[in-house]
């Protein structure tokens, strides 16, 4: 009963942070395509990268934003989608429409998944992580819905720690850029999984000074069976 207090102000808490994030996403829904058309350029054979090496079954993509994603996800995977943002969702179920392909999305939270215990038999979320606002507990949230054999894997951008400045500089500019689009460009993801309680395999630098990283992790390795 003691911890009752603090455990309902971080529930508002989440909540309330998630609907500023969700207020960000829907606002910037109908140019989100055209504000990453330059950087999409590279994004896109990465993504390819990452979901080349997810396995047949059932997976859960965190984050589907507009369905950048869709033209990659291998066949015989059944792959169902979450967004926060409902005007994200809109554009990704158009999207579909036209590739004539119809993953399963709903309009959820990653910090609250409302999926069973070991569900899935992977997870991938790409870009997703900056934008979450208590990361660590979604990444939780994937540790308990992912089989524990199942692999969880993330496409991030990082912050940049070498050269200092660098990471100085982006810690600086954080603030003015979360509010213009949502995400934070000083998180320091693959050391969030670990904290997390995830067990990580590989963490992978495709750009330079670690820019973006594939990370690939698996559920704690005491999970219950």
């Amino acid at each position: 009963m003691a911890n009752r207090p603090d455990h309902q102000s971080k529930i508002v808490s989440i909540s309330a942070e998630s609907e500023i994030t969700r207020t960000r996403y829907n606002r910037n829904a109908p140019i989100y395509d055209l504000m990453d058309l330059l950087p999409e350029q590279r994004f896109a054979g990465w993504r390819k990268q990452l979901w080349d090496r997810i396995p047949t079954g059932r997976v859960l993509e965190v984050g589907v934003g507009t369905g950048k994603n869709f033209p990659y996800h291998p066949a015989g995977t059944e792959v169902t989608g979450i967004d926060l943002s409902e005007g994200m969702l809109a554009k990704a179920r158009r999207r579909a429409e036209k590739l004539g392909y119809g993953p399963e999305l709903h309009h959820m939270d990653a910090q609250r998944l409302d999926f069973p215990d070991n569900t899935f038999d992977a997870a991938v979320a790409t870009f997703v992580y900056c934008s979450v606002p208590d990361p660590g507990l979604g990444l939780q949230e994937l540790a308990r819905v992912v089989k524990p054999e199942g692999q969880i894997m993330l496409l991030e951008h990082v912050r940049i720690d070498r050269p200092a400045i660098i990471g100085k500089l982006m810690d600086w500019l954080d603030p003015l850029v979360v509010r213009l689009v949502g995400a934070h460009i000083n998180r320091r993801t693959a050391e969030t999984v670990q904290q997390a309680g995830l067990e990580i395999e590989q963490v992978e630098n495709l750009a330079p000074q670690g820019l973006v990283k594939l990370i690939i992790a698996r559920p704690y390795s005491d999970k219950i069976r």
